[in-house]
């Protein structure tokens, strides 16, 4: 479900950003279940701490910036680099922005993205994989809870990973979010506003 679709205006001003380079991507290794995240060393590469330093830098947030995060180690190290840069309030964690799972690909050559990426554009589901639906069911969920919790005018960070902020990119644009590759991907540690299309 897509709790943006009944939505015509935000309060909060919303940015996203996808975590530094990981140990994962220099390993080309997907690794999309907590479990898997916590049974190993997949947290920021150097380069991936230097790549949120900068953004952190060169951003332009202000310190009140609410900062929320997935809970995977790559997405949290990312997170609390940018809180203490913008000297922000403490990190809100979230499994709410945590990986999509890929199923059965979890743990295996990141090649294999291409695969679920073509079954999402055809309709399939399979492999475990988790549908492109529900990751979009959780995110936005997690942003009406913000705008029913929050008090209107916050800059508000959301912290994640590759293919959930490619289906969160396409609720906003009121896509269907099989169809999030169409949608130019974010680079490790970019940081992008996002904007809520008007309805119709």
């Amino acid at each position: 479900m897509d709790h943006l679709r009944a939505v015509e205006r935000l309060k909060n001003r919303y940015y996203v950003m996808r975590h530094g380079q990981s140990k994962a991507n220099l390993a080309g290794i997907i690794v999309s279940r907590v479990e898997s995240d916590a049974s190993g060393d997949y947290g920021l590469s150097e380069r991936g701490r230097e790549q949120v330093l900068a953004a952190a830098r060169g951003c332009g947030l202000p310190g009140r910036t609410l900062i929320c995060s997935s809970d995977f180690a790559r997405a949290a190290q990312t997170a609390s680099i940018m809180a203490e840069q913008l000297r922000s309030p403490a990190v809100v964690f979230t499994a709410a922005l945590r990986e999509r799972c890929f199923g059965t690909w979890d743990g295996t050559s990141t090649e294999n993205y291409r695969k679920v990426w073509a079954a999402d554009e055809a309709g399939a589901s399979g492999d475990g994989v988790e549908p492109a639906s529900a990751v979009l069911d959780r995110a936005t969920a997690f942003i009406l809870e913000l705008e029913l919790e929050r008090q209107a005018g916050r800059d508000i960070l959301l912290v994640s990973h590759g293919d959930t902020l490619q289906i969160l990119q396409a609720g906003f644009g009121r896509m269907d979010p099989a169809r999030h590759r169409q949608l130019p991907h974010l680079e490790t540690a970019e940081i992008r506003r996002m904007r809520l299309e008007a309805a119709g």
